[in-house]
């Protein structure tokens, strides 16, 4: 397993961006798929995107696409969540996992983050 700290997260005005990051632990983290999942109050965590451990395969809940790009730096252990023009419903504690192959389920990832929170004001 990897320890991952999500960092980035903060209260922006919609229409506004931020970037996420994830930093990972451990000399394996290369061989992990990453994904990116959210929580808002009262609601079921649920799936953002996620990225193939070389990069090369990414997708995206449909809520999504367009705004927000994930990317990964093996370089650096690290993972990250531009998100463009941003939404009130899109505000939610998001949280970076790590997972063998690329999942859609919150279920099949092995580690997770402890999160960091969004807020978008309208």
């Amino acid at each position: 397993q990897v320890q991952l700290v999500e960092s980035g997260g903060g209260l922006v005005q919609a229409g506004e961006s931020l970037r996420l990051s994830c930093a990972a632990s451990g000399r394996t983290f290369g061989t992990y798929a990453m994904g990116w999942f959210r929580q808002a109050p009262g609601k079921e965590r649920e799936f953002v995107a996620h990225i193939s451990s070389s990069g090369g395969i990414r997708r995206y809940a449909d809520f999504v696409k367009g705004r927000f790009t994930i990317s990964r730096d093996n370089a650096k252990n690290t993972i990250y969540l531009q998100m463009n023009s941003l939404r009130s419903e899109d505000t939610a504690v998001y949280y970076c996992a790590a997972v063998t192959v690329p999942a859609y389920y919150s279920r099949n990832y092995d580690s997770w983050g402890q999160g960091t929170q969004v807020t978008v004001s309208s």
